[in-house]
């Protein structure tokens, strides 16, 4: 009786091991959510309207879309190596939004106070 519980056990174990190795090797969804949301951000600033910006954002599109593929083929390392790529590029396309209006922000700035100084004379 004691070894049928010896090879009860091992089974027990071995099933164990068995079902861990499965889902270790099973491939994880990949989180876009960050990617995304960058993208749809940099769009909602204006990035269509500012070519450096413009450019970033569809390389984050391109970026995500191969995360996508490389995940569905399993390769989730190098999916989430083009996930950070897409969210580096969507960063960008929103800091050239936000720089691209600041200088239009100054430059009516400057105007203002030129056209101030022309009416004061």
């Amino acid at each position: 009786m004691k070894h049928l519980s010896r090879i009860g056990i091992l089974m027990v174990v071995l099933a164990a091991v068995i079902t861990a190795v499965a889902a270790g090797c099973a491939s994880t969804p990949i989180r876009t959510e960050a990617s995304t949301s960058g993208i749809s951000a940099a769009e909602a600033l204006g990035s269509a309207d500012v070519p450096k910006a413009s450019l970033h954002v569809q390389l984050a599109k391109e970026e995500l879309e191969k995360a996508r593929v490389l995940a569905a083929n399993g390769k989730n390392e190098q999916a989430q190596s083009m996930l950070l790529r897409a969210e580096a590029d969507a960063e960008l396309a929103i800091a050239l939004s936000h720089e691209d209006a600041e200088k239009a922000d100054a430059r009516a700035a400057v105007e203002k106070v030129r056209q101030l100084r022309q009416d004061n004379r």
